[in-house]
């Protein structure tokens, strides 16, 4: 026997051609309208009920009973309901497709490894292996379809050909003898195949059209053109769907990855007492968890952490790092929460397992250390968290700059080491957007807590007031907030505004303010707000 290198390389010194590799033979399993399927059990219908999904106001997919009525794909949902009254609609959600799908991939995954996914609905794999593990192809591709069927994909059909195009259409097509589930495509034989089916199988109407426009309607009128002519008048994407057709589909089937396992589990038996106890027996796991991420090119900065005890209670809470969680950091989330600060011997019940997983990934390289160790300074990092351990996730926040008119909804606290509500982008979008009305920056150093009273008067000492024209009734010339020691009025020696703000004017509780800013003697800006004719002190900067 003559090794394949052996002939390449003869044929290269003679000068000669090389051979073509043989075809990488190919299982595809598809289940007909899996997008109804999936759609149809989530709503709890039955399955005789005409059903059909509906997409920007037209039918996706349709069921079996459906299309007994005329309600087939592309069809305006109004038309689909006068056609068949008692057909159930209900909008396409790619989310639910997939996962639906997901328990199937994983059974045919752990029969055959190297599954791709093209679509939901419709799986691939090459043929070699499992056709030499069942005993030939059309075994393999039964027993595949089988397993599907078995998890919740009913009706699969497989075809195998020489390219996972041809191997589709083969599943997709009317089997030739009733209940027939395999259509196997001879080795060689997919552009014979292909050649009689219609040009709307590539999925491309623009090119079917001009395509008919010019007298070609299948398959292998099209695949007869020349790859210049087709190169020069349809581009790239016309080439490759030429090539489709011709049974020369360059694509290779690409398994896909597996996401690895992370969650831990650590049980206890007997069960633990102590907060110490467990700390010190999840150590372990904590490290093969931390190895895990490792392993994965991962980081957590987000975890969650399930304590089980005797009495099957479940204590939860998920914990974030602002960089992210080694193993020493997840052993001490998991001995503050035992503990919530009371002493290690306090837990009401023995604790009989601990389970880790995390929440937010995120990969390795976007959290390496700087070179001269940039990054959130540790000893404040841990000090911190032991206290959110003691007094609550939203015990400890920090503060950030949003969006918004007012200093007040400016301020945006987040629990500390979380990020805002939607991450740092999204919060910094909502505060570049146009707020009409807000202060130009920069903003004041510091946002008091809570707005204190002032009192502004001008030179006569009467208080200044804003009438109905946004107006001051005197210039500002004294300023007096409550606390202040002394009493008297302060001198002021600059003031710029003021500043109408109409807050929440579609509501009966909406108000119009005004506000003031103004400089005392000591050179300290005060940021003021007036409020039913009363002025309050909302931001100092010095």
């Amino acid at each position: 026997m003559i090794a394949p290198g052996r002939v390449r390389a003869d044929a290269i010194a003679r000068g000669g051609a090389l051979p073509e590799p043989p075809p990488t033979r190919t299982i595809v399993l598809w289940c007909p309208d899996w997008p109804v399927i999936a759609a149809a059990r989530a709503a709890g219908a039955p399955p005789e009920q005409p059903f059909a999904v509906v997409a920007k106001g037209l039918v996706f997919a349709s069921s079996a009973s459906a299309r007994q009525h005329g309600v087939v794909r592309g069809l305006r949902v109004r038309e689909a309901q006068a056609r068949c009254p008692e057909l159930v609609v209900q909008p396409y959600d790619d989310a639910l497709d997939h996962r639906a799908f997901e328990p199937v991939i994983r059974a045919v995954e752990a029969a055959v490894p190297g599954v791709e996914v093209l679509r939901p609905g419709t799986l691939a794999l090459r043929a070699r292996g499992p056709a030499r593990y069942y005993g030939g192809e059309r075994a393999a591709a039964a027993t595949l379809a089988g397993i599907a069927a078995d998890h919740g994909a009913p009706a699969v059909r497989a075809g195998v050909a020489d390219t996972p195009f041809a191997a589709e259409q083969a599943a997709r097509a009317r089997p030739v003898r009733p209940g027939e589930r395999v259509r196997i495509v001879p080795v060689s034989g997919s552009s014979d195949f292909l050649a009689d089916l219609p040009l709307g199988v590539l999925g491309d109407p623009e090119l079917a059209t001009v395509l008919d426009r010019l007298g070609i309607t299948t398959l292998g009128a099209f695949a007869s053109l020349s790859d210049e002519q087709v190169r020069d008048r349809f581009g790239v994407a016309g080439a490759f769907l030429h090539r489709l057709a011709g049974g020369r589909d360059p694509r290779e089937i690409s398994a896909r990855a597996i996401p690895p396992e992370l969650r831990i589990e650590a049980a206890f038996e007997p069960p633990l007492d102590r907060a110490d106890q467990i700390a010190f027996a999840f150590r372990r796991s904590a490290d093969d968890f931390a190895a895990r991420l490792r392993a994965a090119g991962l980081v957590a900065t987000t975890i969650r952490v399930g304590i089980v005890d005797e009495r099957d209670i479940l204590l939860e809470r998920t914990w974030a790092h602002p960089r992210w969680f080694d193993a020493a950091d997840v052993v001490d989330r998991v001995r503050w929460q035992l503990a919530g600060g009371v002493d290690p011997t306090g837990l009401e019940a023995p604790v009989t397992s601990v389970v880790l997983e995390p929440v937010a990934v995120d990969d390795m390289a976007n959290h390496e250390r700087g070179l001269w160790g940039s990054g959130p300074d540790e000893r404040v990092h841990h000090g911190l968290a032991r206290i959110q351990g003691m007094v609550g996730h939203d015990g400890v926040v920090s503060p950030r700059v949003g969006g918004g008119r007012t200093l007040s909804e400016r301020v945006v606290l987040v629990p500390w080491g979380d990020a805002p509500p939607g991450g740092e982008r999204a919060l910094a979008t909502v505060r570049d957007r146009p707020w009409p009305g807000k202060l130009p920056g920069p903003p004041p150093a510091t946002v008091l807590e809570r707005p204190r009273p002032v009192d502004v008067v001008s030179g006569d000492g009467a208080s200044v007031d804003v009438d109905d024209r946004g107006v001051l009734s005197g210039a500002p010339e004294g300023f007096r907030a409550e606390g202040d020691r002394g009493g008297g009025f302060a001198p002021v020696t600059a003031w710029a505004g003021p500043w109408p703000l109409v807050v929440r004017w579609w509501e009966s509780g909406g108000r119009r303010l005004h506000r003031l800013q103004l400089v005392d003697a000591e050179g300290r800006a005060w940021y003021l707000v007036l409020a039913d004719h009363r002025w309050w002190a909302e931001a100092i900067a010095t």
